[in-house]
């Protein structure tokens, strides 16, 4: 098994690099389709990796990454399930590809939301629409005496 490499993205400008020893592979029976060897393979693989001890993020990076995955770990390990394909080596293939799409996510800063004005026709349209409004319920009064 070779090392995981994560493209690079915001939080991570030159990507990441996760050795191969500190992600773990447990291969068991998938349910689902398989035909004779269904019961014979272990094709289903669950990848557990450890936020908390990786060499591969930094303290910005890992904290991060278990704020935001909170979620999905236990204690510090994230676990990725893979069973979609009937070969062991997609599957294998699959979770690494999961994993490394989650920490590329989850190392990404947060964007912050810059308050925006509306714009000038948007403060027209909306404006002239309450005096439409406003006129159509005028018209619906009962004319005075004049």
């Amino acid at each position: 098994m070779n090392d995981l490499q994560i493209r690079p993205g915001p939080g991570a400008p030159r990507g990441l690099t996760v050795p191969a020893r500190e992600l773990i592979e447990h291969f068991s029976r998938a349910s689902g389709p398989g035909g004779q060897g269904v019961n014979t393979t272990d094709s289903r693989v669950q990848l557990s990796f450890d936020l908390g001890t990786t060499t591969a993020l930094d303290d910005v990076q890992r904290h991060r990454a278990l704020e935001r995955l909170a979620s999905r770990i236990s204690g510090t390990v994230l676990i990725i399930d893979a069973a979609e394909y009937r070969s062991q080596r997609r599957n294998r293939s699959a979770a690494r590809e999961r994993l490394a799409a989650l920490i590329r996510d989850a190392v990404a800063p947060a964007q912050t939301r810059r308050s925006t004005r509306p714009t000038h026709g948007s403060r027209r349209r909306r404006l002239e629409g309450k005096r439409r409004r406003a006129e159509i319920k005028r018209n619906r009064k009962r004319p005075g005496p004049e």
